[in-house]
């Protein structure tokens, strides 16, 4: 007669042996998240650099927090719109490089899109997001 402890000691098989996995080195995925958040840090504040001088626009201008001129804001939003889809970064790393909240991020995207239907402002998008290109796509997805 078996007793409780017996039963619960039942021989190891294939199938109830859980694969192998080896665990991450302690703060490993921190240390990756990190690195992937300064990335896209750098990229934001290189882009601003980039669409500030492409508009002819204070970079002082657009960082400020609050809000701020319709023609700065517009220049902003577009920014935001072409980290997202060009250089591929986060709703949320946008929004930590531009100083906005992701929701603000969301918002750009949606009014850039919608504002492309028009086909100058379309060519003007489309010529930020070719020198945005030019200027980071070695880094882009790295």
């Amino acid at each position: 007669m078996q007793t409780s402890s017996a039963k619960r000691l039942a021989t190891p098989t294939i199938e109830n042996v859980p694969a192998w996995q080896p665990k991450p080195a302690k703060g490993s995925e921190e240390s990756a998240c990190g690195a992937r958040e300064e990335r896209s840090l750098e990229l934001c504040e290189n882009l601003l650099d980039v669409v500030a001088a492409l508009f002819n626009v204070s970079g002082r201008e657009l960082r400020k927090s609050g809000r701020s001129t319709l023609g700065v804001a517009r220049v902003r939003q577009i920014a935001m719109y072409v980290a997202h889809v060009t250089l591929q970064l986060n709703m949320t790393d946008i929004g930590r490089g531009f100083g906005r909240d992701r929701t603000t991020v969301v918002h750009a995207r949606h009014l850039i899109e919608d504002l492309r239907d028009d086909d100058d402002f379309d060519r003007v998008v489309a010529v930020t997001e070719r020198v945005a290109m030019a200027a980071f796509g070695n880094r882009v997805g790295a």
